[in-house]
Parts: structure tokens; C-alpha cells; sequence
């Protein structure tokens, strides 16, 4: 069987990595991701998927299907990107792909426009192979991941598949994971702080105070545990407003509500001295409109996630992969800076669906000036993805010949 597919993919290689290039070079900030949409909804089609259509949320869907609806197995690339970090450092246009010394340089390279080919690109080998599948394949690139919310892969759980009448059992990211088998990351969230008064150097100090009193909460903490913006100061028709915006890391079993709901406690007795004004302490939420004009809400909450590391589906994953000659490395995103995540905490939290990553990017490239991605780890993904889900929720063909199947 590792053979077959071997063989298929030496004609796709070529392919794979152009697709990558033509990723990069259609910009698509978060929540502007038409004409990246558009690029692989046509691509999906000339690879001869059974079924390609874009949902109300803009999330590009591919399909093949299985002899049985089930085990269906989704496969799950964002197609945003962020903001080019720091453009004058680049050493090219963020969003013309390079490629020097083996690697594709440019935005969303490794976060994670490489993944999402190998993904694409994973699908059309096993149906190229004609290995048989018992369940679905379900290739989704979806909209307004990078915000950290997750929106398009909500939407997608919500409407799309249970529409489809699909209910994926399993779910591989595409995100960057070096070719490592991960299974989870820590969570983290946005709140914000409200000061209204209508004594102007009463809330400047209010503010000042509730500062040194959310920091002394986050004592101990280390970098990348918390951030905090500096007071922002607005007239209102009542007085003045302050607004102070904090972000921190949350891990497992931590309540965003409740932690919210105590920091305003310890902000209110900090400031009670200073003077009566209006206090506001809540999860930031708001309202955003994605590429289709679809208004979406966002709550600024993205909960910490760990599958099992011995669910079946990774020991399966971990199986394949080793029956194929590929390296199997299990670990966990460390996400370095507050606001990156997954759709991970979404798909297994909300949805009960069993995820792991699995992508060719390096995470310290994601979000970084002169981002790349390895051209040899996309081909190596495209061949490991198809692996992991032929062995998931493909019909066992040992010792078969391609004539047979």
C-alpha cells in the first residue's frame, strides 16, 4: 500500500508546491480571504473531488467519499494569515513567495498555507491511489481562524457538515507542527477593564491603580503568561472613560467567567478609595464581518484542549506513520505569543471531536518576519496525511496489488 502511494506522489510533488506558491502570493488577512477562497475552490475542483463548495461562512469545503458515512475524517486548514509582522524586515514581498535553499518564503508559509496544500493535496493522492475508504473525507479550509476564534471552523460544525448530514469522528489539523504528532495546547483570552467617571483625575488614577492591581494578580507570571495594554482615555458625554485591555494564558480546567468575574472584584476594592465611577469587567466580545458579509459574534475566549494521547485515533496515527517509514513525534504546541491557537479547542471542546496536528511548518515560523515553510516537509505531509487517514478510516489493503484494488 505505501508503495502505491509512494508511487502516485512523485506526479503530484511538482503540483503541491506550486499550489503553496499560488497560496502565498493571494493575500488573505483574516476576514479577506475571497480570492484565496476562490484559488482553492478551483483547485479542489481540477483534482476531482467528489463534491467542492464554498459555505455562508466562506470556508472552502472538498469532498470524497467513502463506501459509508462513517468513520468520516475531517481534515482542517485555516486559509488566513496574519498582518505581515514588521514588512520592512522581509527580504522580499511578504506576498511573493520565494523559494531559496529548499524552502517557500512568504506570508502564511508556514501558518499555514503549506499545511493546507499538503492537505488539498493529500486527498487527491488517495483518491489517485484508489486505495478504498470506509468513510468520508472532508478537506475544509476555513475562514477567520487567525483572530484566534476559530469563526469558520464554528460555522462549519454548526451548519455545513450536520447539513451534509457528515459528522466527522476525527479531525488533523494542518498547523504548524514540524511533522510532529500534536495533541493539544493551552488556552487563552481578552478582557477588558471599563472606568467611567465624571472627575477626570479621579479616573486617570483609577486607572492607574487598577493597573497595579491586575498586575499584582499576575505576580509570578512570566512572559508570555499576560499582557496588558496601557490605559486608553476617551471623553464621554457623562465624564471620561478609561479602557484597559489584558490578555492572559489559560490552562486546563481554568474558567474564563469566574477568573473575569474575580479580577473585577479586586479592581472595584482597589479603586473604592479613590472615588464612586462606573466599573465594567467583562470577556471582550464584538461583532465581525466575514468575506461573505456574514456578521459573525466573537467572544475573545479560546479554551485549552488535550486529546488523550491514547485515544485510538492517535495510536492508529502513530501506527501509520510508523508502518510508513515516517518519524512519529508527539508533542503539544507551546504558543509563544497570546492570541495564536487553533481550531483544536473548538473541534474537540464543542464538538467532542477527537484532534490531533499534524503539518509541515515550524511554529516559531508562524507569525514571523520571512516566514517559509521546508519544500520536502509539504511532500512529506501530503504522503504522511494520506497515511493517517487511510489509517483511520480506510479499508486495510495488506499485501494487495493496485489491480486488485
Amino acid at each position: 500500500m505505501y508503495q502505491m502511494l509512494k508511487g502516485k506522489l512523485d506526479g503530484l510533488k511538482k503540483d503541491a508546491v506550486d499550489f503553496t506558491k499560488r497560496l502565498i502570493n493571494e493575500q488573505s488577512i483574516s476576514l479577506n480571504e475571497g480570492k484565496a477562497a476562490g484559488l482553492i475552490e478551483e483547485e479542489m475542483k481540477k483534482l476531482g473531488y467528489d463534491k467542492v463548495f464554498r459555505d455562508n461562512a466562506g470556508n472552502v469545503v472538498g469532498i470524497i467519499y467513502g463506501r459509508e458515512n462513517a468513520p468520516s475524517i475531517l481534515l482542517c486548514s485555516h486559509m488566513d494569515t496574519v498582518a505581515a509582522a514588521n514588512p520592512g524586515t522581509w527580504a522580499n514581498n511578504p506576498c511573493d513567495a520565494q523559494i531559496k535553499d529548499g524552502k517557500i518564503y512568504g506570508l502564511g508559509a508556514a501558518d499555514c498555507k503549506g499545511g493546507l496544500a499538503a492537505q488539498v493535496y493529500a486527498g487527491k493522492l488517495l483518491k489517485r491511489s484508489l486505495l478504498p475508504m470506509n468513510g468520508n473525507i472532508v478537506v475544509a479550509c476555513t475562514a477567520a481562524e487567525e483572530n484566534g476564534l476559530s469563526m469558520g471552523t464554528k460555522f462549519l460544525m454548526e451548519e455545513t457538515l450536520p447539513e451534509l448530514m457528515i459528522n466527522p469522528e476525527f479531525a488533523i489539523l494542518g498547523e504548524p507542527t514540524n511533522l510532529g504528532l500534536y495533541y493539544g495546547h493551552d488556552g487563552w483570552m481578552e478582557f477588558n477593564v471599563q472606568l467611567e467617571s465624571g472627575n477626570g483625575f479621579n479616573i486617570v488614577d483609577a486607572a492607574n491603580e487598577a493597573v497595579k492591581e491586575i498586575n499584582s494578580d499576575y505576580s509570578g507570571r512570566g512572559p508570555g503568561e499576560y499582557d496588558m495594554d496601557k490605559p486608553y482615555f476617551t471623553d464621554t458625554n457623562e465624564g471620561k472613560h478609561a479602557l484597559i485591555r489584558v490578555r492572559n494564558r489559560l490552562y486546563n480546567g481554568e474558567n474564563a467567567d469566574k477568573f473575569v468575574e474575580r479580577m473585577g472584584k479586586r479592581v472595584a476594592t482597589a479603586i473604592r478609595p479613590i472615588g464612586t465611577m462606573g466599573i465594567n469587567t467583562a470577556i471582550r466580545k464584538e461583532k465581525q464581518m466575514l468575506y461573505t458579509g456574514r456578521k459573525a459574534s466573537a467572544t475573545y475566549v479560546t479554551k485549552a484542549w488535550s486529546t488523550n494521547p491514547f485515544d485510538p485515533m492517535i495510536e492508529r496515527a502513530r501506527q501509520a506513520l510508523y508502518a510508513a517509514g515516517c518519524d512519529v513525534n508527539p508533542g503539544r504546541w507551546e504558543l509563544g505569543k497570546l492570541g495564536m491557537g487553533t481550531a483544536g479547542g473548538v473541534l474537540l471542546n464543542e464538538f467532542k471531536v477527537a484532534t490531533i496536528g499534524y503539518g509541515p511548518g515550524r511554529e516559531e515560523e508562524a507569525h514571523a518576519a520571512n516566514e517559509y515553510v521546508e519544500i520536502n516537509k509539504i511532500i512529506d505531509a501530503v504522503y504522511g496525511t494520506a497515511v493517517i487517514v487511510h489509517g483511520i478510516a480506510g479499508v486495510p489493503v495488506c499485501g494487495w496489488t493496485l489491480d486488485e484494488i
